[in-house]
Parts: C-alpha cells; sequence; structure tokens
C-alpha cells in the first residue's frame, strides 16, 4: 500500500537526494576529492589516482652480467691480441683491478655471482644475443659497454649508421626485458676513440700493432696530422659522440636503467693506463678505472647528470 506522505510529495523530489551524492562524487572523481565535500565514501578512489612511485634503485646488487665488446673481454690486457676476462673491469677477478663486481659482491661471490657474455669484435647489431644470454643469468644487474667497434670500421663508410645503431640497442633492451623484467642496466658511454689515438700515437710499438687492423677508421695512418685525415678522426669522433647520444636517450626511457653521464668518454686515459702491446685498449690499470667509475656511478644516490 503507498505511504500516504509519498502521495503528496511533488513530482521528482525522492530522485533529488541521490542526484545531489552522484555529482558530489562525480565532483570527486574530477580532482576535487581535496575540498571539504567529498566524504569518506570516495577516499578510496583518491587515493587511487595517486601516482605510484617509481622503482627505487638497488646501490647493492647481489649478481653481475656483463655484455659488450673487447673492453670487458680485458682484450690486450695480459697478452697481445688476446682475451683477458679476468682483468675485466665488470666482472674479472684481478686484485689490482677490483672489478665492479668484485667491488660489489667481494672476491668470493663475484667468482660465482658475475657472468661475462661480452665478445672481441661485437658491434651493437651483436648485443641482442648478449642480452639474451644475460637475461639467462637471472642478474640483478648487467653491464654494457659496446659501441667503439660501430665506429672502428675500414672506413668511415663503413660505420654503423646512427639509426641503426639505435635500433639494435632498442632491441636488446626489449631482448634483456623479456628474460629479466627487473633486472637493472648500466650502460658505460663509448671512449673517446680520438683521444685514445692522440695519447698512443707517440709508442712506436703501439702503432705497429694498429697496422694490424686495430680501429683503421681513427688509427690508419697514425702519422698523417694532413686535412684529409683530421676531417676522417673528426669524423669518427663525432660518431662516437652520436652514438653515446643513442645510449643515453635509450637507457633513459627505462626506469632500471642508468647512463654514466659520458664518464667513460670524457676520462683523460694516459699511457699509463693503456694496452703495453696495443696503446688504445684499457691496461689492468686502464680496467681498473673503469671499474672505478662504474662502482662510483651503481652506487651513486642518484643517477650521473
Amino acid at each position: 500500500m503507498q505511504d500516504r506522505s509519498s502521495r503528496h510529495r511533488p513530482r521528482g523530489a525522492a530522485a533529488r537526494p541521490r542526484t545531489a551524492a552522484a555529482l558530489l562524487a562525480a565532483a570527486c572523481l574530477l580532482g576535487t576529492a581535496a575540498l571539504a565535500g567529498c566524504d569518506s565514501g570516495t577516499e578510496s578512489t583518491t587515493k587511487g589516482a595517486a601516482a605510484r612511485p617509481g622503482p627505487v634503485w638497488d646501490r647493492k646488487p647481489g649478481s653481475v652480467a656483463a655484455v659488450g665488446d673487447s673492453i670487458t673481454r680485458g682484450f690486450d690486457a695480459c697478452s697481445v691480441l688476446a682475451d683477458c676476462p679476468e682483468v675485466s673491469w665488470a666482472t674479472g677477478t684481478d686484485g689490482e683491478v677490483r672489478s665492479l663486481a668484485v667491488r660489489l659482491l667481494g672476491g668470493t661471490k663475484a667468482a660465482s655471482q658475475s657472468w661475462n657474455h661480452a665478445r672481441t669484435g661485437a658491434r651493437m647489431a651483436q648485443l641482442p644475443e648478449q642480452m639474451a644470454l644475460a637475461a639467462k643469468e637471472g642478474p640483478d644487474l648487467v653491464t654494457v659497454m659496446i659501441g667503439a667497434n660501430d665506429a672502428c670500421r675500414d672506413s668511415v663508410r663503413h660505420m654503423t649508421p646512427v639509426a641503426d645503431f639505435r635500433s639494435s640497442f632498442e632491441a636488446s633492451m626489449r631482448q634483456l626485458r623479456a628474460g629479466a623484467p627487473k633486472a637493472q642496466v648500466y650502460v658505460s658511454s663509448v671512449p673517446d676513440l680520438k683521444r685514445l689515438w692522440s695519447t698512443g700515437r707517440d709508442n712506436a710499438l703501439g702503432k705497429q700493432i694498429w697496422k694490424l687492423g686495430i680501429c683503421p677508421s681513427m688509427l690508419g695512418d697514425a702519422d698523417d696530422l694532413g686535412p684529409e685525415a683530421t676531417a676522417r678522426r673528426a669524423e669518427v669522433r663525432e660518431r662516437v659522440v652520436a652514438y653515446n647520444g643513442v645510449l643515453r636517450d635509450v637507457c633513459g626511457k627505462d626506469r632500471l636503467c642508468r647512463y654514466d653521464g659520458g664518464a667513460v668518454f670524457d676520462y683523460p686515459f694516459t699511457g699509463e693506463q693503456l694496452s703495453r702491446w696495443d696503446w688504445f685498449h684499457p691496461g689492468r690499470d686502464g680496467q681498473a678505472r673503469l671499474a672505478e667509475i662504474a662502482y662510483r656511478n651503481v652506487t651513486a644516490a642518484r643517477p650521473p647528470a
């Protein structure tokens, strides 16, 4: 039976309280929850709209996998034209170098919880394959140092185009994320090859080794200071700068990636830090300097500027 009071209520009056409540809830959803008038009924919605904090960088990762080229393999650091991974800046066990893995994990743990998948001569196009291998290790941190061989070609015409370099690095990061979505990544800049040429060109033995085919685009005709040779070296350096820009940009799009801010490119390597055989690759001392740079950046509270 219909209530007498309801028979005399104005038409539509019963809907007004519900309409007012709906309008109030809508106002809260539109961002006015901070104003007085949004009651506890919309509190959960307001909290849900808050921005989620980004992932926290772990400054003490428990395992390290390395990918890259001859520098990470310790090429020419112990003997001529040979790899020497035990002195690698990233995962080596040499006591003088004190690699990044040793500094982070200690010598004993570094021996069992670090892996070196770098390959001498590798270019960026080979990095996706290395990243897939690194991902299988389930590492907390992956170090990347690659790009020198993309510039060190028979001629400047054969240097890897910047667009291809970018595409391969993006593919590498996707490959890693497919297998190790939570792994942190430390990306080293490509060294300044022109600085290395300038430092090593006064060593007669080193220049003889250069003639065997080490980075001919930069090191070929090492004593030629004419305009063509000078322009060639400048072009190689410009390409390295462009590669480093790609490394910075692609890494910057990944929340768990840190670029070194150009620290390795800017480092003033001296003869004491270069291989005693080729005067181009880092020797033991140079590998130790690379380890210092990496450790400082990996353990920093904030990424390099």
